[in-house]
């Protein structure tokens, strides 16, 4: 059985080419009129200006360039369907590599983002507590009294979040640098986000616990929570017909072939192995 890496040698050399490397092979799926179809399918006009974001994304992480292309592909796709941009500067979404895999991560201004469109929430918002700000918070109650004035380093020792809903339902959470500290070692797959923007990561994780427990969710939010962080199965949507697109799956594992096959169970197998969809459920 050949190998992807034998596929892509004599597609090279077919073409007269030496082998693509990992970036090349990124630049090429995301040529692929397949690729260019599903995106232009969610983001219409739009999808070109995306999928250009997505390269500069991929060609500008060292670590992302370790994982799976089809992986970065299929996170990229999740922001593509949530409609937020994943240029890591903007805060929204985030294609982290995990274990030789991409990751989609929402960013805590994509959460907030996704609630206003809602057109649920009158507030919403998340802020950093730095040292001498905060003056109490009681947690059974939720009343909070921060005096932004009284400031006494650039040290932050939390983070609070708050929401007020158009009915007047209101809540409000707040965590120590300490707890949430004690909640990324716990539940986090990967130090990536935490390294390059711990503020960040940090506000996200306060104001995710907060709308997922206490929140009007729309599908469209219920659904990102789900996503966030999701490990997800890799497939392979590059059409057999197209001559220049390079096949890329996940694992390659080798099986024993029966002594006996009928024709019918083979050409089925062959089907399913040549399926070309992007599932995100």
């Amino acid at each position: 059985m050949a190998t992807n890496q034998s596929l892509k040698t004599q597609l090279a050399n077919k073409n007269g080419q030496a082998p693509s490397t990992q970036g090349s092979t990124m630049k090429g799926l995301l040529a692929s009129p397949s690729v260019i179809k599903r995106f232009e399918e969610v983001l219409g006009k739009r999808a070109t200006q995306f999928t250009a974001s997505i390269l500069s994304l991929y060609n500008n992480e060292k670590m992302l360039q370790k994982a799976e292309p089809m992986s970065v592909i299929s996170s990229a796709m999740i922001a593509a369907t949530l409609d937020l941009p994943v240029d890591k500067n903007l805060g929204y979404a985030w294609i982290v590599p995990y274990g030789g895999k991409a990751q989609f991560q929402l960013g805590y201004k994509g959460y907030i983002q996704l609630a206003l469109r809602t057109g649920q929430y009158r507030y919403i918002n998340v802020t950093p507590i730095h040292e001498g700000e905060l003056i109490k918070w009681n947690p059974l109650t939720e009343e909070i009294d921060i005096d932004f004035e009284q400031r006494e380093s650039e040290a932050v020792i939390g983070y609070a979040a708050y929401f007020e809903l158009l009915n007047g339902f209101r809540k409000t959470v707040y965590w120590t640098r300490e707890q949430v500290e004690k909640h990324r070692k716990k539940f986090s797959k990967s130090d990536f986000g935490w390294k390059n923007d711990w503020d960040a990561m940090a506000m996200k994780t306060v104001l995710k616990s907060l709308l997922s427990k206490w929140g009007i969710l729309s599908v469209e939010m219920q659904k990102a929570v789900i996503e966030d962080n999701e490990d997800r199965e890799l497939k392979d949507i590059t059409p057999e017909e197209d001559d220049n697109t390079i096949e890329y799956e996940v694992q390659e594992e080798q099986t024993e072939e029966p002594a006996k096959e009928s024709k019918s169970k083979k050409s089925k197998k062959e089907s399913a192995q040549n399926t070309m969809d992007m599932k995100f459920d």
